[in-house]
């Protein structure tokens, strides 16, 4: 069966990323792409890169061209997905890149968002830790088969979110005073023509931003690290913005119980992500560059400890359009049709 697809916000960085993995996919045919000011303009103008889609033409994002397909994927600024979304058909699997649908608190989304709260979909990390050890290691993936909502994943959050479950969940790590520090490329802010994302303002800088627990990232980082044993986690957050088009270098760290080895660390992370294929532990004392993940749906994560300071030092490598963004999604939409979760998706990226 092939499975008509829909993406709004095709004329930007993560609808592009989505139409270039969708483009590929032995079960997915792109038949619509809507744009908001791009409307009646063709795809090719503005994701010149997609070749073979030359053939496309971009309209405007309502609900009414969004509705007849069997999977829609909403690229589209907070707020907007959530009033389009509203819309379709219930029984359309409908997957939203955007924050509209990732908060189950509605406090949390006034405080960091604001505007109307649309509710929590079914969370885009199919690897990510759910309980304890004790219970034997849930993964997020469970709740995705079947679903027709679901919320893709800030990129940040789930770069620190992967990075540090596993030390929640088989309780080695403490939950408060977690600390993550993210190099960030600007892709992840989207094509908005601000100054702070110039070229010339970004290049030969490194820009920090969202300073001192405002980034919108932090409560969908709590969240996260609740699912996966928490009671209430405690995270300062900050990213920085680098010279790079694309890609996120997570140092996370968290304070070690009393007694933590760096072998029960290493064998923790390790049994969190066995037999995962997008997600995976780098050998001990070897750490990930951004580079090593670029146009992939990889993950790679690098644990060590940091014995003086009694903590442990996670570093976590993705590309923020790819495993950050559209890969998840479309990972996610993958499992909730009942296909093969890796379909369409590689775990290979592009050197030099």
């Amino acid at each position: 069966m092939t499975f008509q697809v829909a993406v709004a916000g095709a004329s930007g960085y993560a609808g592009g990323e989505l139409l270039r993995i969708l483009a590929g996919h032995p079960d997915f045919e792109i038949r619509t792409v809507t744009a908001h000011q791009n409307a009646g303009q063709p795809l090719i103008a503005h994701q010149p890169h997609l070749r073979s889609l030359s053939h496309l033409t971009l309209v405007e994002s309502t609900a009414e061209n969004l509705s007849g397909h069997d999977v829609v994927f909403l690229a589209l600024p907070h707020g907007k997905s959530g009033e389009i979304a509203a819309q379709l058909p219930a029984d359309t699997l409908v997957v939203d890149c955007g924050a509209d649908h990732r908060l189950e608190s509605p406090e949390s989304w006034a405080a960091f968002y604001g505007g109307e709260y649309f509710g929590s979909w079914a969370y885009g990390v199919p690897e990510l830790p759910l309980g304890t050890a004790q219970d034997g290691f849930g993964k997020q993936r469970d709740a995705l088969a079947g679903a027709t909502r679901i919320a893709a994943p800030g990129c940040n959050a789930s770069a620190v979110s992967l990075a540090l479950a596993p030390g929640i969940a088989a309780g080695l790590i403490e939950e408060e005073d977690i600390v993550a520090v993210l190099a960030v490329g600007p892709s992840g802010a989207g094509k908005s023509l601000k100054p702070m994302y110039l070229a010339s303002e970004i290049l030969g800088s490194a820009n920090p931003y969202a300073v001192g627990g405002t980034h919108r990232h932090i409560p969908e980082i709590q969240q996260n690290l609740r699912k996966a044993g928490a009671a209430h986690p405690t995270v300062s957050f900050t990213p920085v913005l680098v010279p790079m088009s694309r890609g996120i270098l997570a140092t996370s760290t968290a304070r070690l119980k009393p007694g933590v080895t760096a072998e029960q660390v290493q064998q923790a992370w390790e049994a969190a992500y066995a037999g995962e294929t997008f997600v995976q532990v780098l050998p001990a004392g070897t750490v990930p560059r951004t580079a090593d993940v670029l146009g992939a749906n990889t993950a790679l994560i690098g644990v060590a400890v940091d014995h003086e300071a009694g903590r442990v030092v996670t570093v976590l490598a993705l590309d923020n359009l790819y495993k950050g963004t559209a890969g998840a999604a479309i990972q996610s939409a993958n499992i909730a049709l009942g296909l093969d979760e890796t379909a369409g998706l590689t775990v290979n990226g592009v050197a030099p």
